[in-house]
């Protein structure tokens, strides 16, 4: 009877963390290939669409006043993706309300002033107790570094989807100091 009461809750436990958005149940360990967005367009993004590639998850705003990062992320995406690279980007309004859009309104805004082709989600939370559980799995593996203090904040994860940097709001994508990381990550597992 106690072997089928723990199997029972064991079951109860698989079924409620399936149901929790954002995330995939896999047998392998944790890593940010586990998670899953809603993309811009009302499909999922997942994550493990991009396994066995470096990815640089940043999130952003149309309103902001680093919101010219967005060609920099281009730029890089641009530089990189023959080589493994994939810049997901990730939009937010958890900052000073500084993302009012959502759904294809973002993806129009970032193409006609950007030209930006790399995935983009929907709108997503990012801190706080809403926040998608890639955020909070992300301080987790790297401590409050991870943590969003405002929009274009950036985690770089390598190919086998651990976090392997992270960079705060003012560095630029295109800064020597991302494209070593990103150099670094790349060659890890080439």
């Amino acid at each position: 009877m106690m072997n089928l009461n723990r199997r029972l809750i064991a079951a109860g436990f698989i079924a409620c963390a399936v149901c929790l958005p954002g995330f995939e149940l896999k047998a392998d360990k944790m890593s940010g290939f586990q998670f899953s967005f809603d993309g811009f367009d009302g499909n999922p993004l997942p994550l493990n669409r991009f396994r066995d590639r470096v990815v640089l998850v940043v999130n952003t705003a149309s309103e902001c006043g680093y919101t010219g990062q967005y060609a920099g992320l281009e730029k890089l995406w641009q530089d990189y993706k023959g080589k493994g690279l994939t810049v997901v980007g990730v939009p937010s309004n958890n900052f000073g309300g500084q993302e009012p859009l959502k759904g294809e309104q973002i993806k129009h805004f970032c193409t006609l002033n950007y030209g930006v082709t790399f995935p983009l989600a929907d709108r997503t939370d990012v801190v706080g107790r809403t926040a998608h559980p890639f955020y909070k799995w992300a301080i987790e593996q790297a401590g409050e570094k991870a943590r969003p203090r405002w929009n274009f904040h950036k985690i770089l994860m390598g190919r086998n989807g651990d976090i392997t940097s992270t960079f705060a709001t003012a560095v630029e994508p295109t800064s020597t100091e991302v494209r070593a990381a990103i150099d670094k990550a790349l060659g890890a597992g080439s």
